[in-house]
């Protein structure tokens, strides 16, 4: 029986496309001369995967030397004394339109604004495009559910930025971008995930939950917030060890733990010690890089750069979303509550 495309698969088959258009379109001319001033600090926000792909930027800036604050829409709209006029504020919503990012630009202009706003988001008749000082637009056209390629393109966009905050070639995020949609296509083409979804809802009490370190935390929120969405399975994603401190409970049989940026090359030893733990406890473990062990499933995500580690990641995460839902007998992608574009506050 052939089972037809829906539109989130569409658009995830989409994303290889979607990269080779960022990388061609031109950067705005002044992303550097705005970026590359001595700001007091840097706020970077947005809600839900929008927000999550500004960890990696985060530890980027704080790495090297620039203040950074990471902090999502909705704690900003209650901590506005964080918005100086020594602020550049990089606001990233996918739709330009998610509720929050709106208020916010509100309050700005009826009130005291940071030194500039930089806006990233697809649509460029958005409130965010039109009311920033500086717009970077993502080019992964029109996405009809979950984050997908509006996601690896906002990664682009936010090296981009890396790139000029840090006197890098902003131009290099796109050469990348070029280079790894051959590599998102061979993720998508050839990552099984099947098995995996059908012994997560097979379990008696199912439990799921995806871990991240560092850059690779993004990924783990990322994979957290469209399992929900996608598939309706009660998924949590948690940043390094914090796993560790509560969740850690849930492990035994029916638990399924999804480790990403689990490479064979890591020095920390942590992602190592945590998939040995659960698989001890006769947990399923996926293991979302090149890292082998035994009693784990390894799905090959290759991380020859921080854009391609963290794109191929996140396709992984949709693939699994995709097999989960059709397990659990819904439409992937297909919302039952929400929508695309969260308006409410």
């Amino acid at each position: 029986m052939t089972t037809a495309i829906t539109p989130f698969e569409a658009d995830i088959l989409d994303q290889p496309a979607a990269l080779h258009r960022i990388a061609e379109a031109a950067l705005p001319e002044q992303l550097t001369d705005l970026t590359a001033r001595p700001w007091s600090r840097i706020v970077l926000t947005g809600m839900g995967s929008s927000h999550f792909a500004g960890i990696p930027t985060w530890r980027a800036l704080t790495g090297a030397g620039r203040t950074a604050w990471a902090v999502d829409a909705g704690q900003l709209l209650d901590t506005p004394e964080l918005l100086t006029d020594d602020t550049l504020l990089v606001a990233t919503s996918q739709s330009g339109a998610s509720g929050e990012v709106v208020e916010l630009l509100d309050r700005i202009d009826g009130g005291k604004r940071p030194g500039a706003v930089i806006g990233i988001a697809a649509d460029e008749n958005s409130p965010l495009a039109q009311r920033a000082d500086l717009f970077l637009p993502l080019h992964s056209g029109p996405e009809a559910t979950v984050s997908t390629k509006s996601y690896l393109n906002t990664l682009v966009a936010h090296e981009a930025f890396i790139a000029a905050a840090t006197g890098g070639d902003v131009t290099a995020a796109q050469r990348e971008a070029a280079r790894i949609a051959d590599t998102v296509q061979h993720v998508i083409d050839n990552t099984p995930t099947a098995a995996i979804a059908a012994t997560t809802l097979s379990a008696d009490r199912p439990r799921f939950a995806t871990v991240g370190n560092r850059d690779d935390a993004a990924t783990a929120l990322f994979a957290g917030l469209i399992t929900k969405e996608s598939s309706k399975v009660a998924a949590e994603g948690h940043v390094g060890g914090q796993f560790r401190h509560g969740p850690f409970e849930l492990a035994g049989l029916g638990f399924t733990g999804v480790l990403y940026g689990a490479r064979s090359n890591d020095t920390d030893g942590s992602v190592r010690r945590l998939a040995t733990d659960l698989v001890a406890t006769g947990a399923q473990v996926v293991l979302v890089g090149d890292l082998e062990i035994d009693g784990a499933v390894t799905l090959a995500a290759p991380s020859s750069s921080r854009l391609e580690g963290l794109a191929t990641g996140a396709v992984v995460a949709q693939l699994l979303a995709v097999d989960l839902a059709r397990e659990n007998g819904v439409e992937p992608g297909a919302f039952a509550f929400g929508s695309k574009v969260t308006t409410a506050l």
